[in-house]
């Protein structure tokens, strides 16, 4: 093998090999960091919420320039929450509760300096919450509050405070660790209260409390004043229903819910990173051609030297062995290349991700992998076939000059 070796190798051409190289490390990379990305970034736009079921919707009366297109108000009245309620497509309907008062609250983790900022609390019934009873209540007189907060409030703080400031950041598994001390300013005095953070909401963008307390806090600290909803939450059989979107266009409502954008997002990013893959394919498949052209040209300019081979007894697969094992250890190497920066490049827009979606479980990088794996096994393949007829090819021509 060795002698083979010697013989053979004289007439590599090592730019050729580099440019195969580099070009098929380009193409491996690119398809697979478009599977991780994918994988990685998925599960963002598909995530289900802990406490609000699918089936529920968040409207509110579309707004423009000139006001509402509902209406002279953007609030709901009885009559309006009554007839959707009415319609075949919903189960159940029901005002959000907003808080009447100031409120404001400081939050801290491990004794840091805590973020102080003005606040509003908003209620539903609590059949809406989807939550152990016993966790979503509050008794008239108890200084602890039950609080779910917006996801987009916790990627805030991330992002932005506790990044700026070197302070840990918050996660799901954290959340029993924050310190939430709420403080209500109204006409008939002020109320300090300790929050306890439940958890976090993707399709809520409020700060929601139990309605008892919502209820009870806003009699006890501004009594005799209500306003009507501006939002309302409704069950309905199923939010894709046709007749669904054309009751709240007919009736100017805009669904605050993110499924329908999460659905295009993520059919989006289908397609971008197909488009990507395809491009990473591609640049693979030229970089097969490149290493195919050059061991071919190599395999010509050796000609000689392996009909000679092939004459003395050496077998056409001794003899196009090292031609093989030389692709694919180019192969191999260029897999493990193609891993390092996955790795290196990964570990760059997951420090972002997780910042503004701390609650995202690692995907891992497994599947990409797995794919570069396939990818590898398949080209090495195809180069061995290739080099084998190849050189069979040469010792079937020179049995048929002998005869």
């Amino acid at each position: 093998m060795n002698l083979i070796w010697k013989l053979l190798r004289q007439h590599i051409s090592a730019p050729q090999l580099a440019g195969f190289f580099f070009a098929n490390l380009i193409g491996m990379w690119i398809v697979m960091l478009g599977v991780q990305f994918y994988l990685d970034a998925k599960p963002i736009l598909t995530a289900d919420d802990a406490f609000i079921n699918q089936n529920y919707i968040v409207l509110s009366k579309r707004v423009t320039t000139a006001g509402t297109l509902s209406g002279q108000s953007g609030t709901f009245d009885e009559g309006e929450r009554a007839e959707l309620e009415d319609q075949e497509f919903c189960k159940r309907a029901a005002g959000f509760t907003s808080s009447q008062y100031r409120v404001s609250a400081a939050m801290s983790l491990n004794g840091a300096a805590p973020l102080r900022t003005d606040l509003f609390f908003e209620s539903v019934p609590d059949e809406f919450v989807d939550i152990n009873p016993d966790s979503w209540k509050y008794e008239a007189g108890s200084e602890e509050v039950p609080v779910i907060l917006p996801r987009t409030y916790i990627a805030l703080y991330n992002f932005g405070f506790a990044q700026s400031r070197g302070l840990p950041k918050v996660s799901d598994g954290l959340v029993g660790m924050i310190d939430m001390q709420i403080n209500i300013h109204a006409s008939q005095g002020e109320g300090h209260f300790k929050g306890r953070i439940l958890g976090f909401s993707n399709r809520l963008n409020t700060i929601l409390v139990p309605e008892s307390f919502m209820l009870w806090s806003n009699e006890h600290f501004e009594p005799g004043r209500t306003e009507q909803p501006s939002r309302l939450i409704a069950e309905v059989r199923n939010p894709a229903d046709a007749d669904l979107a054309a009751y709240m266009e007919s009736h100017a409502y805009d669904v605050e819910d993110n499924k329908l954008d999460a659905g295009r997002a993520t059919y989006f990013l289908r397609v971008v990173v197909s488009i990507v893959m395809l491009i990473g394919l591609l640049v693979s498949t030229l970089s097969f051609y490149i290493l195919m052209l050059s061991i071919y040209l190599l395999v010509q300019k050796n000609t000689t030297k392996l009909e000679n081979l092939l004459l003395i007894g050496y077998s056409p697969s001794r003899v196009s062995r090292p031609y093989q094992l030389l692709a694919a250890g180019l192969n191999v190497c260029v897999l493990l290349v193609a891993i390092v920066l996955l790795i290196l490049c990964r570990s760059y827009y997951m420090d972002v991700i997780s910042l503004l979606f701390p609650q995202m479980q690692d995907a891992g990088i497994s599947i990409a992998v797995g794919v570069g794996c396939a990818i590898c096994v398949l080209v090495s393949l195809l180069n061995a076939l290739a080099i084998r007829k190849k050189v069979w090819g040469i010792w079937y021509q020179n049995r048929i000059t002998k005869r």
